[in-house]
């Protein structure tokens, strides 16, 4: 089956999420049919998953169950919101997905890609996004962002401290090397319309296929 799924990565307060809500908002006014999610979440289930996983008070979460939760969210997200609006023809663009367990689980908490590639192998299957935008800055940077963003929600992966994130940062590298044909890097220290300006660029020609 043809469909376009695109999936968005990066460190904390890299600013997927705005990108995504202006993709949406501008796919909507072109007259074409797609839809925002975000993982973990998404659906309600998943959604309980995520209060688990990202709950400040879950700091003694065992890095082996981060890792099944996370892919048992992305499953159910995957079976009851994903993968029945690509079949319906829609465009899913989704905050997140597969790329995180990897670079935050694998990389940052050190149990390897390999392994939690096999894990998520499992959960979603063959459904890998078309394409992947991965928005790269500087972990500090991001953290400083989700400081003055008073109205983000402040989870358990954001008081890691700074180390964490550079590890997370050079998982994502590890991606980038691995699937270049999947994985696109964008600048994400660059104003918020030049970002939108080069995320499109990638989606576009896609878009035309």
């Amino acid at each position: 089956m043809n469909y376009l799924f695109f999936s968005f990565e990066g460190p904390e307060g890299a600013g997927k999420t705005t990108i995504v809500r202006m993709l949406t908002d501008y796919l909507t006014k072109q007259h074409v049919d797609a839809i925002a999610t975000r993982e973990p979440g998404g659906i309600d289930i998943a959604e309980q998953i995520r209060s688990v996983i990202l709950h400040p008070n879950n700091d003694r979460m065992d890095a082996r169950t981060e890792a099944l939760l996370y892919a048992a969210a992305r499953r159910q997200h995957l079976v009851e919101k994903v993968i029945p609006a690509l079949e319906k023809g829609k465009i899913v663009l989704c905050d997140r997905f597969i790329d995180s367990s990897l670079a935050y689980q694998g990389v940052a908490r050190g149990l390897g890609i390999d392994e939690i590639l096999a894990i998520n192998a499992f959960a979603i299957e063959n459904w890998m996004p078309t394409l992947t935008i991965y928005f790269d800055i500087d972990p500090a940077l991001g953290l400083a962002r989700i400081r003055e963003n008073g109205l983000r929600e402040v989870n358990r992966l954001d008081l890691e401290e700074l180390a964490f994130h550079e590890r997370v940062r050079d998982g994502y590298m590890m991606l980038l090397d691995r699937f270049p044909n999947r994985i696109k890097k964008v600048d994400a220290t660059q104003s918020v319309t030049k970002v939108f300006e080069d995320v499109w660029a990638l989606i576009e020609p896609l878009l035309r296929k």
